[in-house]
């Protein structure tokens, strides 16, 4: 009895003490994130993030019109990497959305305790700055990355496993939700929660953030489509990322007025972007 009551002791005493190591990084967190430096993150990683957006979107364009290439992040380091003084453009860009992901991570941390989808909702955009920064890092030391095939080979990947039809198929909804998320924040305007514009332009940040999340909205929808159709077709070639989806538009009728207005919205989103660095609330 004695052993068993000093064990509950060790166990409370454990238990006590890791919430107070909790308690501690969220108070931490807190701190980091209102400091001035955090603000500095944000700005110009929001910069780097709006670059990359209004390339995308110059790239879908050229989809679009039968040009070719990547509109994809892959498509993006590459337009970057071709321009003059490419390499350090790309350090920049990525060592930005690293330290944007950092930040993000933070912000997770830091809002926890009161709001835990808001924290889900951070972890998400850092973990999606952070692949768009490191593979701007890959493409700055002098590699390369294909995100379509990457894509593939995941979902052939999962699909050979037991089970891994209905993971492809709810990875799927899961990307299509994000997607509807972002389709719904654009339309109801929750973007202005992030930004602060001045009177005179409160209204181009309004249609730049609206049109740019409703349009991205959508193609993320159609990339979270893609691997639906995989699951049901069992065919991990149909899964893609942003450029199969984009690519995919032009194959149905109609699709190519609706790939413009998503190039449209992707150099919105850019600006929008621009505005979140410019004037963050």
């Amino acid at each position: 009895m004695a052993s068993t009551g000093r064990a509950r002791g060790a166990a409370s005493e454990a238990a006590d003490a890791a919430g107070r190591a909790k308690d501690t990084a969220q108070d931490a967190a807190v701190k980091a994130e209102r400091s001035r430096a955090a603000t500095w993150v944000e700005r110009v990683g929001q910069v780097a993030n709006g670059v990359v957006h209004l390339i995308i979107g110059m790239l879908a364009f050229g989809v679009a019109f039968g040009a070719g290439g990547s509109a994809d992040q892959s498509g993006a380091m590459r337009a970057i990497q071709q321009t003059p003084l490419g390499g350090i453009a790309l350090w920049a860009v990525g060592i930005a959305l690293i330290a944007l992901a950092l930040h993000a991570a933070v912000t997770a941390v830091a809002v926890s305790r009161r709001d835990a989808k808001e924290a889900l909702k951070a972890a998400g955009r850092g973990i999606a700055y952070a692949v768009v920064g490191s593979t701007a890092l890959v493409y700055a030391v002098g590699g390369s990355s294909d995100g379509e095939e990457s894509t593939e080979s995941l979902s052939g990947e999962l699909m050979a496993s037991p089970w891994g039809l209905w993971l492809v198929g709810l990875i799927g909804l899961v990307i299509a939700a994000v997607g509807i998320s972002f389709v719904v924040k654009g339309a109801r305007r929750g973007f202005r929660e992030d930004v602060a514009p001045p009177r005179r332009f409160r209204r181009l940040v309004d249609l730049a953030g609206t049109a740019g999340y409703v349009m991205k909205g959508l193609a993320v929808v159609v990339v979270g489509g893609l691997f639906v159709t995989a699951a049901f077709t069992h065919d991990a070639e149909q899964a893609g990322g942003l450029d199969g989806a984009l690519q995919s538009l032009t194959t149905v009728p109609g699709g190519v007025f609706a790939l413009i207005a998503i190039a449209v919205g992707l150099l919105l989103y850019g600006l929008y972007c621009f505005a979140r660095s410019a004037w963050p609330r």
